[in-house]
């Protein structure tokens, strides 16, 4: 026991991802692929023949898997950025890709994965987090041939897959790594406010149940309203915006923006979250966990004190809390690796098999 709180392929068509800009020239080309789970089950009772699963891989296959979670979303080429891959994957760094293969799947809903928007709308099943851990699996496992993993390691949305991988497949890792995430249910001001965006889609008219030609302008809106809202960061706003007409710049740049997404996505993939709950099988996890999150970040407020009241119930487990600073951006901070590479390094070490 080490509970304790820190301060401080077969199927699959490989290409190169020349789309995606990384980190630096000395890590490995990325390259992308589709696998598809046949047969596809989904909590819910619905069923789909075939679910697409997108995902990128850097290193070689044949050293030690790590599989890279990412964040609501979240585009794949954010895990590609300097922040976050030019300080983890590069020579002699904590995930040094000439040393493991990097596995970084897009969830059920997100990017080139099976999604609403690829036909269905409204009539795609219903999934939830369980769902894309159950894919993730799948891939892993028949898709790739990979037996056993170094690493899970998730962001947000892939932290809390990554409890519910140490729930599920116990013995299926030697670490897990959930950042930015808790293993309660969605409540409080985190859920309601996912609530009030869904709501905010659903009730503009040119949503028009699912069925519109353009996307509903409330999609942008909603989402500045709600990155804001949630994302806290209360010092490096205030930095960055210390006078109303800063502020306002900040806001008109986000209105300025392209709309991405897509509503009906949109819609499935933050429900997706609304039956998450990871407390009831802590004591099924055995794999050691280092636990990282930011003291800024709104969506998982550290003074309900609700994490570090379930620590003792995990077999192995330390938190790393990064201190608020106008650097650190609340619930964005893990893109920003620097605040704890050194201390991932460490559990990697600590954890290393003989």
């Amino acid at each position: 026991m080490f509970n304790r709180m820190i301060s401080g392929v077969a199927s699959a068509i490989l290409l190169t991802v020349s789309p995606l800009t990384h980190a630096a020239s000395s890590l490995p080309t990325p390259t992308e692929a589709d696998w598809t789970a046949k047969g596809f089950s989904f909590n819910s009772g619905e069923k789909l023949k075939d679910v697409r699963i997108h995902y990128i891989t850097l290193g070689d296959k044949n050293k030690p898997a790590v599989l890279l979670l990412h964040g609501t979303n979240q585009p794949l080429s954010a895990l590609l950025a300097p922040g976050f891959a030019g300080e983890l994957f590069g020579p002699g760094q904590a995930l040094d890709a000439s040393k493991y293969f990097i596995i970084i799947p897009e969830g059920i809903g997100s990017g080139k994965s099976s999604k609403p928007s690829d036909g269905l709308r409204m009539a795609f099943p219903h999934y939830d987090y369980d769902d894309m851990v159950t894919a993730q699996y799948r891939l892993i496992k028949e898709g790739l041939g990979i037996s056993h993993l170094r690493l899970v390691m998730g962001y947000s949305m892939g932290g809390m897959q990554t409890w519910l991988w140490g729930e599920k497949y116990p013995g299926m890792m030697d670490a897990l790594v959930p950042m930015a995430s808790q293993p309660n249910e969605l409540s409080g001001r985190n859920w309601m406010l996912r609530r009030m965006l869904i709501e905010s889609i659903k009730g503009d008219p040119a949503w028009a149940e699912g069925n519109y030609q353009q996307q509903p302008p409330t999609l942008k809106t909603a989402n500045i309203m709600f990155s804001i809202a949630t994302t806290g960061g209360t010092l490096a706003y205030q930095h960055k915006a210390p006078t109303r007409a800063l502020a306002d710049k900040l806001v008109d740049a986000r209105l300025a923006a392209p709309v991405t997404a897509d509503a009906n996505d949109f819609i499935y993939i933050w429900g997706s979250s609304a039956n998450y709950n990871a407390m009831p099988g802590l004591n099924r996890i055995t794999a050691p966990m280092l636990i990282i999150n930011s003291a800024d970040d709104e969506r998982n407020p550290v003074e309900t004190g609700i994490l570090q009241s379930e620590l003792p119930k995990i077999k192995k487990a330390e938190l790393l809390l990064i201190p608020a600073s106008a650097e650190t951006s609340g619930h964005g901070t893990m893109m920003q690796a620097k605040f704890y590479n050194k201390k991932l390094q460490t559990f990697l070490a600590e954890t290393a098999k003989p």
